[in-house]
């Protein structure tokens, strides 16, 4: 069982019986914040009329607000948000083309993503109904400045603001991130824009057949065997390592390379892509930042270093670089790119290890070179401008220079760090054009490189104010596979040296509790460095059309719905919340999210009712068609709890949870009774509890036709669930300190089981058992017959 952090016990529950004058008359002098109706012994669970999962100011008193690894609303309730990513259609343009892609990328539009205006209350409804409330919003550099430097397509924030204005309506919640993967669609993957790859000198129409860029799964979505999860190797190839080396870095490893602005002056590569940038994000910032929906924003969707720290040019680190298809090494990438046909390895994949070397083939065969004879390059690589390799005419071939070359800092010396040197100096600078544009209630999300933990480095001087910590998490066997089955393994703790028998999980409970270590590890490092900073969890999802597209023609989603209940689980043992990936409006059976080969949305428009036919309320089950895997994802949560929670335990298979929560150390309060609003205690700056009042979120998925079942409560504590609000309302009576809390939902008739939670004793025992006998029957024979 958790205990509470050092933060949590700083909560305040407001009590009921008044305090002395002298004390009042002191408190009066502090902040008031609200007080719930819930304080009134008069009141009725579930008056109030709002719900569980309601995230508009009209629910939570105002803005959400930080206090310490928790979000809490202004009744100092401990809130629980969990919602989605919207939507991975975000990283594509309306008119993407794949027979014209690269080409016309100035006229590109995202206006529509990732929905028409008029379909948002059947998608917001939706989520509503399926208690999915909090959203991470897509945005994409390019969809903000595809035009070129400081051309900004207003219609698109425009649309975008009407689309997240509607929000508070359905009692949603946001936070916006400018999402990138690979740097760009014009090096593989999203992001930014075409013109900052043409800026540094890159020729667009060059970059796949010399072998800077992998494109084949951004031009035709990936839907073939062959292009299937290859796109994260293009952060190793010339184009998108480059791009972000000189975004994070270009001052340190590129000094040379100067872009030419509008005005006609010349500009450092880093100083004119980061201006750029920040320049782009004050534009989204004051275009969306005064929204009631909008609580915050991220800087950047999985931010990569490009070749910063790269020890050696000849090899990239198998552990934490994919290798699958043709991957270069940096060097060889350098050669490829000047237009030298290379010889480079290829991988495929392989078992035990996730892939291996299998062959190797000359690649840019036709002498391709990637850079423009017209850029500030003069057609030459960067990297060869700046020293870091050669062409020897003696030997006719190209000579690595400077091996270590991004490892340190090539004027002083001194070895480089990204996260101290380059990310977190930026993340200052991000944050004060934020605040610029923005009130400072605006929350600032942040996440380290994909798959690490939390750095050590990241200490109080490097952190921002109002930050929330928003790692992502994978299983990435599974992800690499597109499989899922009995036998699980923990990639996280073998890649960091684990012993490998520890790494072998079988059945649904050893892949609960798998999934369930690994996000405690990320939750764990981050508490360790950051201290009391709250974590969530910016992306989690499962691939829908994992073990062969099965599911796709039986119908039968049973190992879909394994996997994500074994995800959500160890989510909700980690007491964090999170954004899964993703509901995608587009997705169906053959192209998924048409990205990349992806296909992650749970919800397939293919099975969903046209939208004349459907009904908006919470109650109506015609929102749930269209769906997938329903009842692994439409889960029970708390979400806004009064104290601090504890521990949350849901069994799918038949609708039961347990909840535990405890009171906070309770120190002096009063009430003003004509102003409904109480005193703050002296001399601390920590929020009162001022609601009684416990809402969890319970879908009426669960509980239509079944009686509804809680227990644990004592006999001055009320209830009340009401299924049209899917709300479950507890008012407690005793909130004395250290007072704790265990209460047991359960429905009746139970659910129908969807899948046995099966064990390797519970699957093998008897026959381990049998064999065991079997074995000492034959050892005791040998023994009386020959030795006795």
């Amino acid at each position: 069982m958790l205990s509470p952090s050092s933060s949590e016990a700083s909560f305040v529950l407001l009590e009921d019986t008044q305090k002395s004058t002298a004390v009042s008359e002191v408190l009066a002098q502090e902040t008031k914040p609200i007080v719930h109706p819930s304080q009134s012994p008069a009141y009725v669970p579930g008056a109030v009329s709002s719900y569980a999962h309601d995230w508009s100011v009209a629910s939570t008193g105002g803005h959400l607000k930080l206090h310490g690894r928790h979000f809490v609303d202004s009744y100092g309730r401990v809130c629980n948000l969990r919602g989605v990513n919207l939507s991975g259609s975000n990283k594509i343009p309306v008119n993407h083309d794949n027979e014209k892609f690269p080409a016309d990328h100035h006229s590109v539009t995202f206006v529509g993503r990732p929905f028409p205006l008029d379909e948002a209350p059947e998608h917001f409804s939706r989520l509503r109904r399926w208690g999915l409330t909090f959203i991470r919003f897509l945005v994409t550099w390019e969809a903000v400045e595809h035009a070129g430097l400081g051309v900004y397509d207003y219609e698109y924030l425009t649309y975008v603001r009407k689309l997240l204005s509607l929000l508070p309506q359905y009692g949603l919640s946001a936070f916006v991130v400018i999402h990138q993967d690979v740097w760009s669609r014009y090096s593989g993957g999203s992001g930014a824009p075409a013109w900052t790859l043409e800026a540094i000198g890159f020729d667009l129409h060059a970059l796949e057949e010399s072998g800077a860029a992998w494109l084949l799964g951004v031009k035709g979505g990936g839907h073939v065997e062959a292009e299937r999860g290859i796109w994260p190797c293009g952060y190793q190839k010339l184009a998108a390592a480059t791009m972000a080396t000189c975004f994070w870095a270009g001052d340190t490893f590129a000094p040379k390379l100067k872009i030419k602005t509008l005005d006609g002056q010349a500009k450092p590569v880093q100083q004119y892509l980061q201006d750029a940038f920040l320049d782009m994000y004050a534009v989204v910032v004051q275009k969306l930042g005064d929204l009631d929906g909008i609580l915050g924003f991220e800087i950047m969707n999985e931010p990569h270093r490009g070749y910063i720290d790269l020890p050696s040019l000849h090899a990239f680190d198998y552990n934490t670089d994919l290798h699958l298809s043709h991957v270069p090494t940096a060097f060889e990438s350098f050669m490829l790119g000047s237009g030298f046909p290379t010889t480079v390895s290829h991988w495929t994949r392989s078992f035990p290890m996730p892939t291996r070397k299998t062959s190797t083939s000359v690649l840019n065969s036709a002498s391709r070179k990637a850079w423009r004879p017209d850029g500030p390059t003069e057609g030459k690589c960067v990297w060869e401008m700046h020293g870091v390799w050669g062409w020897d005419l003696s030997k006719n071939e190209g000579v690595v220079l400077r091996e270590s070359y991004f490892v340190k800092d090539p004027m002083t010396g001194q070895k480089v760090d990204w996260y101290t040197d380059f990310y977190f100096p930026f993340l200052k600078r991000w944050a004060d054009r934020v605040r610029g544009v923005a009130s400072t209630d605006k929350l600032l999300f942040v996440e380290p490189i994909p798959n690490e933990f939390c750095p050590s480095s990241w200490t109080p001087e490097n952190q921002l104010p109002n930050m929330v910590y928003a790692p992502h998490w994978y299983d990435l066997n599974a992800l690499f596979t597109k499989a899922f089955g009995d036998f699980t393994v923990n990639v996280q703790g073998l890649s960091r040296g684990m012993f490998p028998l520890k790494a072998f999980y079988w059945g649904q409970k050893g892949a609960r509790d798998n999934f369930s270590l690994q996000i405690r590890n990320i939750t764990e490092a981050a508490y360790r460095t950051l201290g009391e900073k709250p974590v969530l969890i910016g992306e989690c999802g499962i691939p829908m059309d994992m073990n062969q597209k099965e599911a796709f023609t039986t119908d039968n989603w049973m190992w879909q719905s394994r996997m994500m209940d074994a995800m959500i689980t160890g989510l909700e043992r980690a007491l964090v919340g999170f954004t899964l990936w993703n509901y995608n409006p587009d997705n169906n059976d053959i192209l998924g999210d048409d990205w990349n080969g992806e296909n992650f949305s749970w919800f397939s428009s293919r099975r969903a009712l046209p939208g004349s036919w459907l009904s908006h309320e919470q109650t109506s089950f015609t929102l749930d068609n269209g769906g997938r895997i329903l009842t692994s994802i439409v889960r029970p949560y708390p979400a806004k709890t009064a104290g601090i929670p504890l521990r949350f335990d849901y069994e799918m298979n038949w609708g039961e949870f347990t909840y535990e929560w405890i009171c906070p150390d309770s120190l002096p309060s009063a009430v003003s009774g004509s102003s409904g609003t109480v005193s703050k205690p002296p001399h601390t700056g920590h929020p009162i509890i001022t609601a009684r009042e416990t809402e969890i979120f319970v879908p009426s998925l669960i509980t239509h036709g079944r009686k509804v079942v809680v227990d644990g409560l004592g006999p001055e504590d009320k209830y009340f669930h009401d299924e049209t609000r899917q709300t479950l309302f507890i008012v407690t009576h005793d909130t004395s300190p250290g007072k704790r809390y265990k209460i047991t939902f359960s429905v009746q008739p139970p659910l129908r089981s969807t899948f046995a939670v099966n064990t390797f004793w519970g699957d093998f025992g008897e026959l381990v058992t049998s064999g065991s006998v079997v074995f000492l029957g034959i050892l005791v024979f040998i023994i009386s017959r020959y030795y006795l």
